[in-house]
C-alpha cells in the first residue's frame, strides 16, 4: 500500500509538473499584433532585445521583406553579445556557438534571426538612410511565419504558419525558398510581367527597359526627372536624375491600382535583384501603393492576400521640391532641386538654394533630428502653401520661402482642356 500510495504521490507529481511546464509553454501566443508607425511608407514597430540580466531593451526595427539580409547597429550587435570586427567600408558581427540562438520580442512572442555568423552592420549605424531604426526584420526572418501588415490601421501581425485569419483576395505567388522574396504576377497594358513585392521600400521601381518601353508607348503619364516626395528614399546622390512616372493602371495579383508611382531602376540594382530572386527582374511594388491595404504573407502556401482597408487619396507628390539626403549628423542635405513646368521648383542661387545647403528647420521646426518621412510630412500640403526653409550654407544660416508643388499631376490645357504635367 505504501508503494502504491508513493507511486500515486510521484505520478501526482508528475503531472502537476508536466502540465505547468505545459502551462508555461503555452502562454507565447501562436499569434501577436503590435502598434506599426508608418514613417515614409514604412513599417517600424517596436521589438525587445533580451539582455543577459533577464530585461529588455527596446528599439525600433524595420520590417524589411526586400531584402535577406540582417542589418543592425553596432549598439544592437553588442547588446546582443555579438563579437564586431569592421574594416574600411563596413563592420560585421559574428555569433559564436557558446552564444544562444539570436532573437528579439515581437510583443510577447520570440521571434529567431538567421543563425549566419556573420550579421551586417554599418560603420555609421545607419540601418536605412533617414529612418531612425536600429534593426530590420528582413524576408529571411518573416517566411518562417505568417505576416499581415495593416497600412490602413498602422498594424503589424505576425505568428505561427497557419495562426492568421487572413481576408481579402489571394494571389499565388513565387517565393525564393532560400531567401523569401516574393514575385508578384503582374499585368501593364495587358502585357503580364512579374514584380517583387517589397513593403520595405518607400516607392516602386521599374526596370530601365520596361521604363523606357512604358514611358514611350504612353506620353501622356505623368513623369518628371528628381525624386521628390515618396520617390525620395534619401540613399543615392543620383536621385536628381532618378526618372519618375504614375503608370495609370497596374493589375497586380487579383489587385487593381491607379495612378501608381514608379522609379526607373538602375541597371546594377536591376542585376543585383535578378540575382537575389533567382529570376529575371521587372521591378517591384513599394509601400507607397498599398498605404490603402492590408497585405497577408502566408509562406507557408506561396500566397499573398489583398484587402482595401479605406480609400483615401494620398497626395504624396504635393510637396516642395527639394531633392534630400539625410546627415549623419542631423538635417538633410540638398542635393537639388526638382523642375516644375520647365523651370527650377524652389529659387535657386545665392539668395535660394544652391547643391550642397543643408535644410535644418520648415516653418521654424527643426528637422535635425526628424526622419525621411518627417521632413517630408513638413514638406508637404496643399499646392501654393508656403514653407519657409531654414538653410544653413557653411556658418551661415538664412531662409527661403517656397511653395508647395503639385508634381505628377494633371494641370488645364488650353488645347484639349487636359495635359498632363511633367
Amino acid at each position: 500500500m505504501r508503494f502504491i500510495a508513493a507511486a500515486c504521490l510521484c505520478l501526482s507529481l508528475w503531472n502537476t509538473a508536466w502540465a505547468r511546464e505545459k502551462s508555461h509553454a503555452s502562454t507565447e501566443p501562436p499569434a501577436i499584433t503590435v502598434p506599426a508607425t508608418i514613417d515614409h511608407n514604412r513599417v517600424v514597430i517596436d521589438v525587445g532585445i533580451p539582455l543577459k540580466d533577464g530585461s529588455t531593451e527596446r528599439v525600433h526595427a524595420w520590417v524589411d521583406n526586400g531584402d535577406p539580409e540582417l542589418w543592425m547597429s553596432k549598439r544592437v550587435a553588442e547588446l546582443m553579445g555579438l563579437s564586431v570586427s569592421c574594416d574600411a567600408q563596413t563592420c560585421m558581427g559574428h555569433t559564436s556557438p557558446q552564444l544562444p540562438a539570436l532573437e528579439i520580442l515581437i510583443g510577447a512572442m520570440k521571434v529567431s534571426l538567421p543563425s549566419s555568423n556573420t550579421i551586417k552592420i554599418p560603420l555609421d549605424s545607419t540601418v536605412a538612410a533617414g529612418m531612425n531604426v536600429e534593426l530590420n526584420i528582413p524576408s529571411t526572418v518573416l517566411r518562417q511565419h505568417d505576416v499581415l501588415i495593416d497600412f490602413a490601421e498602422h498594424r503589424f501581425t505576425i505568428g505561427a504558419p497557419g495562426s492568421v485569419h487572413f481576408r481579402g483576395e489571394p494571389a499565388k505567388v513565387m517565393i525564393n525558398a532560400e531567401n523569401g522574396l516574393i514575385q508578384v504576377p503582374s499585368k501593364i497594358d495587358n502585357k503580364k510581367y512579374n514584380l517583387a513585392l517589397d513593403v520595405g521600400s518607400s516607392i516602386s521601381f521599374l526596370s530601365p527597359e520596361l521604363f523606357d518601353k512604358l514611358a514611350a508607348a504612353h506620353p501622356d503619364w505623368p513623369h518628371m526627372t528628381g525624386a521628390v516626395g515618396s520617390a525620395n528614399m534619401g540613399s543615392d546622390e543620383e536621385e536628381t536624375k532618378w526618372k519618375v512616372m504614375r503608370v495609370d493602371r497596374l493589375q497586380y495579383g487579383p489587385a487593381f491600382l491607379t495612378d501608381v508611382a514608379f522609379v526607373e531602376q538602375a541597371r546594377e540594382k536591376t542585376s543585383l535583384f535578378a540575382n537575389r530572386a533567382s529570376i529575371a527582374a521587372t521591378g517591384w511594388l513599394g509601400a507607397s501603393a498599398l498605404q490603402n491595404l492590408r497585405v497577408g504573407l502566408d509562406y507557408a502556401h506561396s500566397t499573398v492576400y489583398f484587402e482595401v482597408g479605406r480609400t483615401s487619396t494620398f497626395p504624396d507628390f504635393d510637396v516642395v521640391g527639394l531633392i534630400l539626403q539625410p546627415e549623419n549628423s542631423g538635417g538633410f542635405t540638398i542635393l537639388g532641386v526638382a523642375d516644375i513646368d520647365g523651370k527650377p521648383s524652389v529659387t535657386l542661387g545665392p539668395d535660394g538654394v544652391q547643391p550642397g545647403d543643408s535644410l535644418v528647420a520648415v516653418n521654424d521646426i527643426s528637422v535635425l533630428t526628424s526622419t525621411m518621412g518627417q521632413v517630408w510630412a513638413t514638406l508637404g500640403g496643399m499646392p501654393g502653401q508656403e514653407r519657409r526653409l531654414t538653410i544653413r550654407r557653411g556658418n551661415k544660416e538664412f531662409v527661403v520661402t517656397a511653395e508647395v508643388q503639385h508634381f505628377l499631376g494633371e494641370v488645364p490645357d488650353e488645347k484639349d482642356n487636359k495635359k498632363k504635367r511633367k
